[in-house]
């Protein structure tokens, strides 16, 4: 195999957990690429696993570990984009985020049925398309 075809084969297998470029709600004028969201993570008990994405806006399943019967959520998040930055002389690179505590109820919301999180998605998503301008 050529070296040419060998490093071809190896940048089409890379992982999904690439770099994003930045776009729309998180469009950054320096034109770099932000870390995305994990598609699972474990926080506080919790499991949340990423069912769908569209955009900047993403349900997760929200199941809680301490149960032999785990109840299920659903979090409607809209994804944030935030700048790297300095700390402590350790750089953090730009990422996705997703809504912190005092955002609840504005960027992320959670339900116990999982068609109304779809219906929020949508909803979540309308809003930006209409405020987006054309």
């Amino acid at each position: 195999m050529s070296r040419r075809a060998s490093v071809l084969i190896r940048r089409s297998t890379l992982p999904s957990t690439q770099k994003t470029c930045a776009m729309a709600e998180g469009e950054s004028k320096k034109g770099h690429c932000y870390k995305p969201l994990p598609k699972e993570l474990r926080r506080k008990g919790f499991r949340y696993r990423q069912i769908v994405r569209e955009a900047n806006v993403a349900i997760y399943e929200q199941t809680w570990n301490g149960s032999q019967n785990p109840s299920v959520s659903w979090e409607a998040i809209r994804i944030r984009c935030r700048e790297g930055f300095q700390i402590g002389g350790r750089s953090v690179e730009p990422s996705e985020v997703s809504p912190n505590s005092e955002a609840w109820g504005v960027d992320g919301f959670t339900f116990t049925d999982k068609d109304a999180a779809f219906a929020k998605l949508r909803e979540i998503a309308t809003t930006r398309t209409e405020k987006s301008p054309t």
